[in-house]
């Protein structure tokens, strides 16, 4: 059963309860984004996921994604779906229209990937790096930088990826070894691994664009030490980098994303930001990826629900309490006060955690706007990692319910419905 989207849902809480056009009309860079336009295009957004990208969820995970000789294949109609999104204009709803972006609410774009990591959380992995991205290059990265990848990253014909851990350190970023040598021409060469890179290496994209964390040869040790590097997969000239995929990680009900490990040799790179303030730049995107988690469990938890809630339609045991509803000699398992309560909590929970996010993501609109414009908000960075620490914590056992309500499927039918 493919995860389908209700817009209807989305626009109960976004209109009726967080009145969203209302405050989001407050700000000049929204003038003309209005509530109609706002159901439009998550009308639109929920057709592209229930038609074209929820369908692909079980080839994702088998056969997955594939690796050889340093090339990853994506597994099939991955491309052809990313092709159609990108060129469709979703990954930019939000970027600056000065890099062809669209200039919407950010709050529409984080329902988007919501309902995005609900159908088909591998394909998900791919784009769902490219904001962060795009903000970090738009707001750190050098005049050429920006002319040269900020519209290619806007409208996600480029994807990217974020490259921190190493295997000697792990999240312990004062440790990192790569580094990045200065050369005559304003260029650096970047030269160490990396793991647990998501997107690493594909076919979806003709270039990858690879944010990397490392040291000049004169930084102090720690993390003040670290500064950031732009390294393309494919050179301005046309020419392929020196950036080699090792191999792909076992990522148990991830197969369609590939966790790489990125090799780089002598790799040509360019800094971005400041030198030594690389986690400064680089936390412009690290705040955008905590946001997304947050939706990612919503959305998780939503397509879980979606399952248990079919199911229980179908499935009948025993007399359900109260007078009977049908001629059958068992009773839908949805009827029995017990299963109505499971379900009915994790409704409660996937509408909280909307609520939380989309609060964050209707706040974000104040970052859209430009600053000598912008009203203070001084709460607003702790929402951010407050939101991906809830939704990561409470979703997890909330899952696990939804799961127990298939206990008595055959295990082949598990595998297919719930995609492990």
């Amino acid at each position: 059963m493919p995860y389908q989207p209700l817009p209807e849902a989305i626009h109960t809480l976004l209109f009726d309860v967080l009145h969203a056009d209302v405050q989001l009309a407050e700000l000049p860079v929204f003038a003309d984004t209005d509530g109609d336009l706002m159901r439009q295009v998550l009308g639109e957004a929920g057709k592209f996921v229930g038609e074209v990208v929820a369908p692909l969820h079980t080839v994702g995970d088998n056969p997955g994604c594939q690796f050889q000789a340093g090339q990853v294949t994506t597994p099939p109609g991955f491309k052809e779906a990313y092709t159609a999104f990108w060129q469709a204009g979703w990954p930019a709803l939000s970027a600056a229209p000065e890099d062809d972006g669209q200039g919407l609410p950010w709050v529409l774009e984080g329902v988007l990937y919501e309902w995005l990591s609900a159908a088909n959380h591998g394909w998900t992995m791919a784009p769902g790096l490219l904001h962060g991205a795009y903000e970090c290059v738009r707001h750190h990265g050098s005049a050429e930088l920006k002319a040269r990848y900020a519209a290619k990253l806007a409208s996600g014909e480029w994807l990217a990826t974020m490259c921190l851990t190493e295997a000697h350190a792990g999240s312990d970023l004062g440790m990192v070894r790569t580094r990045g040598l200065p050369q005559a021409d304003g260029s650096y060469r970047v030269s160490g691994s990396k793991i647990f890179i998501s997107g690493g290496e594909h076919d979806l994209t003709d270039n990858i664009v690879h944010l990397v964390i490392g040291r000049l040869p004169d930084a102090p040790a720690g993390s003040k030490g670290l500064s950031l590097f732009l390294v393309p997969k494919v050179m301005p000239d046309g020419a392929s980098n020196t950036v080699v995929c090792e191999r792909i990680e076992e990522k148990m009900g991830l197969h369609g994303s590939p966790t790489c490990v990125m090799r780089f040799d002598d790799a040509t790179g360019w800094l971005i930001g400041e030198p030594g303030r690389g986690l400064n730049a680089m936390f412009v995107m690290m705040n955008a990826a905590r946001l997304h988690v947050a939706l990612q469990g919503i959305g998780l938890l939503d397509a879980a629900l979606q399952k248990a809630d079919a199911y229980a339609q179908e499935r009948r045991q025993m007399r359900a309490p109260g007078p009977r509803q049908s001629t059958e000699a068992a009773d839908l398992i949805a009827q029995h006060p017990a299963i109505r309560r499971i379900l009915d909590t994790q409704r409660a929970w996937v509408d909280c955690g909307r609520v939380l996010a989309y609060t964050t993501g209707i706040g974000a609109g104040h970052r859209q706007t430009p600053p000598q414009r912008r009203a203070p908000r001084p709460s607003q960075p702790l929402v951010q990692p407050r939101d991906a620490r809830a939704e990561s914590r409470v979703h997890p056992p909330s899952l696990h319910r939804c799961q127990r309500m298939l206990a008595s499927v055959r295990r082949p039918r598990l595998r297919e419905g719930m995609g492990h």
